[in-house]
């Protein structure tokens, strides 16, 4: 199909002028596997489950040569669930991305729904930004390396490639009345040579999550709140058939209201113990995780990551640290160049102070459900195919 409008793509570029070489490629990527989970209202659940590894998507892209090295650039994502046939991002038809802009030797810039510098530029060095996907990700995918929310409104800028050396940054529209209110800047970079990559980002959300119309909508917050700051860096290496990682990230959220990840049954707010009562001021999570991958054969690799998570809960009654340790494990197989077959497992654990919250209970992204108890774990059986 892709060589196919590729190539009627290229006749219709044949009756243009000269310099016109226009391209358009639909693309895309199902992934659907099977999920067993323990301690889901005191018992265990299994379904099947659309996108834990990668989102399952197709798209439109294309280039126009505008001439003098400047070139017009688009892309149209969608996201949908296998199982129902229903769109994704809560009902958007091209909620993963919508985007259109200019590009010339000096960089890109684009205009739309589109990706923040975090996940852009540090997210690749995460296992659940490059290979593990959800079921991998950071506690309530705090600091949005597993991509949970895309900005809407956005002006994107990325530039070449400087000898090993790329940045870019975003700068998200309100889209109201009150400049700030709801809007959003992230910053981003990346250094690349031979086995060794290295990168840094930061973002910052005013009242995210506030309005629908705004940078991050209602149904797009992973977390409704007065600011969210994140901030963090990462490096990978990767030494013949190996790779290893270690990721630093900080989430300041202020004055959180609600969870995207938490239900209607579900608070972040302390109903027990001795903060029951009390306002949330704000969380804030540290992550330090490592990662690691080996690719045993071309077609066969390894992966595995822990995950050590400070939370920092202080509310008007005072703050309580709990610990959170998530770990993670991937097996993948690749059956061609566009199909593989993977198992992957997880496991998170909620330790130390108590929150009186539904925080206290563990829970693993990619899952429907809050564990019952401080203890999660999550096994999945997988196929990925790529078009």
């Amino acid at each position: 199909m892709k060589k196919h409008i590729f190539l009627l793509a290229a006749s219709t570029a044949c009756a243009a002028p000269a310099f016109a070489q226009n391209s358009v490629t639909l693309y895309g990527l199902i992934d659907e596997g099977l999920n067993y989970t323990n301690n889901v209202q005191g018992g265990h659940n299994y379904e099947l489950a659309s996108g834990d590894v990668q989102g399952s998507r197709w798209g439109l892209k294309g280039t126009e040569d505008l001439g003098n090295g400047l070139k017009a650039v688009f892309q149209l994502e969608n996201g949908f669930d296998v199982n129902s046939g229903r769109l994704g991002q809560s009902s958007r038809m091209f909620g993963r991305q919508a985007f259109v802009g200019l590009s010339s030797d000096a960089g890109t810039v684009t205009l739309g729904r589109q990706y923040d510098a975090v996940v852009d530029y540090l997210a690749p060095t995460t296992a659940n930004g490059n290979w593990g996907g959800s079921l991998l990700s950071h506690p309530f995918d705090n600091d949005n390396t597993d991509n949970s929310f895309r900005v809407n409104n956005t002006i994107k800028y990325a530039s070449p490639d400087y000898a090993g050396f790329q940045f870019g940054g975003t700068y998200s529209f309100s889209n109201g009345t009150g400049f700030s209110n709801n809007r959003q800047y992230s910053l981003g970079g990346q250094y690349q040579n031979g086995g060794l990559l290295v990168a840094a980002a930061y973002l910052q959300a005013n009242n995210p999550g506030v309005t629908q119309g705004g940078a991050i909508a209602t149904d797009d917050a992973n977390f409704a709140s007065s600011r969210l700051r994140i901030f963090g860096g990462g490096i990978n290496y990767t030494f013949g058939p190996a790779t290893a990682g270690f990721v630093y990230t900080n989430t300041n959220i202020s004055n959180p209201t609600s969870s995207a990840y938490l239900t209607s049954a579900d608070s972040l707010f302390p109903t027990t113990g001795p903060l029951a009562g009390a306002t949330l001021n704000a969380l804030k999570f540290q992550n330090f995780e490592v990662n690691g991958k080996y690719q045993l054969t071309p077609a066969l690799y390894v992966g595995a990551q822990y995950v050590y998570t400070v939370e920092h809960y202080e509310s008007t009654l005072g703050g309580v640290k709990p610990k959170i340790h998530t770990f993670g494990l991937m097996v993948d197989y690749n059956l061609s160049k566009r199909t593989d077959v993977y198992i992957q497992g997880a496991f998170q654990k909620v330790a130390g102070d108590s929150t009186g919250s539904s925080l206290d209970h563990a829970f693993i992204p990619g899952t429907d459900d809050v564990s019952s108890t401080s203890k999660q774990a999550v096994a999945r059986v997988g196929i990925r195919h790529k078009f």
